[in-house]
This record gives structure tokens, sequence and C-alpha cells, in this order.
């Protein structure tokens, strides 16, 4: 008797959290373990259909660094990196755009497909959805990496609508045409403020972000996490997390969070509990 009522208490502490978020939209960038671990991948497929099923439009955006650097590895191309950047030549991007165009956003449509829900993949380049210039970072150029400009939701905004779940390769092309390889944080972040969505989630192989002490800090507004980076508490790959996260903010985004994606049900966990499983960045 005791687990039925702990899975009534659940519900009951859920259901003001689910009547908040119909309608709205929270856009969830996808990498990490929970797009190879087997476990997380159908935990994520379920989160992402049971969001849809009670009202909430989900869109999903992927990255797949690693299996890109599979392929150029059977290739025999080594992967170089600038500040953390996959330096992308021509013969890379194609490359990019079979993984992350075809491979990896297939996987992740049959993915959602068979946990029930209805997905469709979509490309940055699709409908000019993603316009990108040239990245270059300290001046260097890098290849065919690109920085958002703009993004017209149209193509995203008209899936949703019709019912399915949008999953978006995070591929761009500039004003002649040229794709490029755009980091997938960016992109949601960027899909996020065009659709003034309700939240954003960076799903991550860390727990959240943690304080001067090792500790998780479930909570930050804005000023607090320009401290902390000024500070140095905030370093490395986090930085980039973060920042994106107060972009989204200063962008209309009601909400922003880090979580852990090695958690299963980690999306159902942040969104619809008190606790989270991660942390909330807020205005």
């Amino acid at each position: 008797m005791k687990d039925l009522v702990d899975k009534a208490e659940v519900l009951i502490e859920a259901l003001p959290y689910m009547r908040r978020f119909v309608d709205r939209t929270i856009v969830i960038k996808y990498g990490g373990h929970a797009m190879t671990d087997a476990d997380l991948r159908a935990s994520f497929a379920v989160d992402v259909v049971l969001l849809k099923f009670i009202g909430v439009r989900p869109v999903i955006v992927h990255g797949g660094g690693p299996q890109i650097g599979e392929i150029l590895k059977r290739l025999g191309k080594e992967s170089q990196f600038v500040g953390g950047l996959r330096v992308t030549d021509d013969e890379t991007m194609d490359v990019v755009e079979m993984v992350l165009g075809g491979k990896v956003n297939r996987e992740i449509v049959e993915l959602i497909n068979q946990g029930g829900g209805r997905g469709v993949g979509l490309t940055g380049s699709d409908g000019a959805m993603l316009r990108v210039r040239r990245k270059m970072p300290n001046g260097q150029d890098i290849g065919r990496v690109g920085e958002v400009v703009s993004v017209d939701p149209s193509a995203i905004s008209a899936v949703a609508s019709a019912g399915f779940v949008p999953v978006v390769a995070p591929v761009g092309a500039d004003g002649e045409g040229l794709t490029y390889n755009v980091n997938a944080d960016e992109v949601a972040g960027a899909v996020a403020r065009a659709l003034r969505a309700e939240k954003l989630i960076l799903l991550t192989d860390v727990e959240g972000v943690r304080g001067p002490g090792g500790e998780l800090i479930s909570q930050l507004t804005i000023e607090e996490a320009h401290k902390h980076i000024a500070e140095g508490t905030i370093v490395d790959g986090m930085i980039p997390k973060v920042e994106c996260c107060i972009e989204a903010l200063s962008g209309g985004v009601s909400r922003a969070h880090i979580v852990d994606g090695r958690v299963l049900h980690a999306v159902l966990l942040e969104i619809f509990t008190d606790g989270g499983v991660g942390t909330l960045l807020v205005p």
C-alpha cells in the first residue's frame, strides 16, 4: 500500500507543473551519455512522449560530436579542435551533414516513434531556419563552423502544431546557402529564444553547476552566474553552457536548466518535481 501512496504523492506533486506547462514550448538539447546508453535513450523517449501527451510542446535539438568523430576515424581523418570547436573543412562538413542530418537525426526520430510519439526530423537549413556566419574564435579561421545570426522558427512551429515532435540537427546555412556545423547548445538557446519557450533544458554529463566548495547549486540568477564566472567558480566547458542559458533568459525564455542526462527520466524529474536534478537558472 505504501508504494501506491508514494506513487499518488508523485502525481500530486507533478500536477501543478503539468497544468502550468500545457501548450508551452520546452526546448531540450539532447546529447552526451543520454544519446548513447540504451536505458537512458529509452527513458528520454518516454519523457518526450509523455510531455507531448499531456499537452506540452517539446522541441529537440541534438548534438552528435562523438558520432562524427567515430566516422572521421573510420575514414582515416583525425579530428582537430580549437577552443572546443571542431575544425571543419569541406570533407569534414560532408561527414557532419551525413551524421547529424542523417544518421543521428533519423535515430532520434525513430526512438520517439518507438516510444509512442511522432517525431519529424529537421535540419537548421530546412526552411531557412538557421542563418549563420562563419565563426572566427580569436580571429582564427577553423573552417565551416558557424554561429547563429537569426532563427526563423516557422518550420518548427508548423511541425509542432501538427502534433509532431520536431527534432532539429544543428546545421545552418549562410546567405549564400553554404552549410555550417553549429554548436548544439548554441542552436538550442537560439531556437528557445525564437520560440519564446517556457524552458530551455541542456542535458549534460555532469550533475549541474557546482559552487566554490564543490556543492551542487540548485538555482542561480543571471547576476549570480556572472559572478561565479568572474570569480572562476564556473570554469571550462560549463562556461559556454551557462552563457547559453543566460542569453536564452535575456531573450525571453522563462527558465533554463542544466541537467544531468545520466539520470533516468532526468527531463521529467527536473520539470515536474520540486527538487529537480540539476541547476535551474532564472532571470
